[in-house]
């Protein structure tokens, strides 16, 4: 083999250029950083920056709305800021931003745009009603809504009490500070049903007297209806005028159908009524229950359309407005031969059939009154 065969081949492709040898002041400074890639074309399309900065600013959009919803929610699901129970009024004609504000301002709720929001989001702007409403401490907004939706406003009572005149039902309704308005005319007597009426603030005295009246006639009907067809009563007018005296005779309902039953028998046997009640009214009218009035023998004498001790049958019209457990005890009366009846010192009565009966009895309660008249205190002399 000769030398030749030795030798070392040459290399393959250019060789790299060899490093030029630097000054030790230029190997202190640093190389220049290449220059930035240009940008494309597409990239500075004025197009494509507005969508990206309206891309952008959407999605901070998203994410604002979903931060705001996400507060609301929690504002108007937890308690709210009311720290006792109290009654709010709505005024009729009251729009939201009124109704907000209001509940705002009482402190029932606690952010009065939240409640503007959810109302106009879910369409409850046209469903919220006036009236009052009792909003319970630390009612939730969502509670509150709900309520004022369903309409649950504060119920209010006005009690009538049986055997009142229309005069006194309208002079208490008069002075009741919640109901409004005025009464044209007081209504004949017996044409209100004595009962306990519920009602709303914002409800007149008008209004509730129709309610009476329409509750009368329809007691009336149904008691009419099932009546015993026995007793001697025309008309349901007529009834309404016997339960009148009834109710003005007894305050025990467990007399009224026994009372009944004696002014029944009178009644068949053409007898005459005798109800001191029926003086009073007779000299007094609608006043004569105010205060205690003592009958005296000359009233018994004294004629006057209403003075069933000398008139026969019924009198003219009612003595008072009677309730509905009085119309029911002359519609369906006891079934007795009893005629008489006296007070027996009790709060009740004592009844009798025979007339000879009846005077014991009232010589008894008689004695009773002489009694109570000696234990009271003698007037200290001036």
């Amino acid at each position: 083999m000769s030398e030749d065969d030795y030798t070392t081949p040459p290399p393959r492709g250019p060789r790299p250029p060899r490093p030029t040898p630097r000054s030790p002041r230029e190997a202190l400074h640093p190389e220049q950083a290449p220059p930035p890639p240009t940008r494309s074309r597409a990239a500075r399309n004025p197009l494509v920056i507005v969508m990206n900065f309206v891309l952008t600013m959407a999605v901070f959009a998203v994410l604002g709305v979903g931060a705001l919803a996400y507060w609301g929610s929690v504002e108007y699901t937890e308690p709210g800021p009311l720290g006792e129970d109290r009654a709010v009024i709505i005024s009729p004609g009251s729009g939201l931003n009124a109704i907000a504000e209001t509940l705002a301002s009482h402190g029932v709720i606690s952010d009065p745009w939240v409640f503007l929001g959810v109302s106009k989001l879910y369409g409850t702007e046209d469903q919220l009603k006036a009236g009052e409403y009792l909003f319970r401490a630390h009612m939730s907004m969502s509670e509150v809504m709900e309520t004022i939706i369903a309409g649950r406003s504060v119920q209010h009572s006005f009690t009538v009490a049986e055997g009142l005149t229309s005069a006194q039902i309208v002079e208490r309704l008069n002075q009741d500070p919640i109901l409004s308005g005025s009464i044209a005319t007081i209504p004949p007597e017996g044409a209100l049903l004595p009962e306990t009426y519920k009602f709303t603030r914002g409800t007149t005295r008008q209004q509730m007297l129709d309610r009476m009246q329409r509750a009368q006639e329809q007691a009336l009907e149904d008691i009419w209806a099932r009546r015993n067809p026995e007793i001697p009563i025309k008309s349901p007018e007529e009834l309404v005028v016997l339960a009148s005296i009834v109710e003005k005779e007894t305050g025990k309902a467990d007399e009224r159908t026994r009372v009944a039953g004696v002014f029944i028998n009178r009644l068949n046997k053409r007898m005459r009524l005798q109800s001191d009640p029926t003086i009073l009214y007779g000299i007094y009218g609608g006043t004569a229950w105010l205060r205690p009035r003592t009958i005296l023998r000359s009233d018994l004498q004294r004629p006057n359309p209403y003075n069933t001790y000398q008139i026969d049958g019924l009198p003219p019209g009612p003595i008072a407005n009677p309730g509905r457990e009085s119309l029911e005890a002359v519609a369906n009366p006891s079934r007795t031969d009893d005629l008489y009846f006296v007070a027996d010192g009790t709060g009740g009565h004592v009844f009798a059939v025979t007339l000879d009966e009846h005077n014991r009895n009232v010589a008894r309660w008689r004695e009773i009154e002489q009694q109570r008249r000696d234990a009271q205190p003698a007037a200290p002399a001036n």
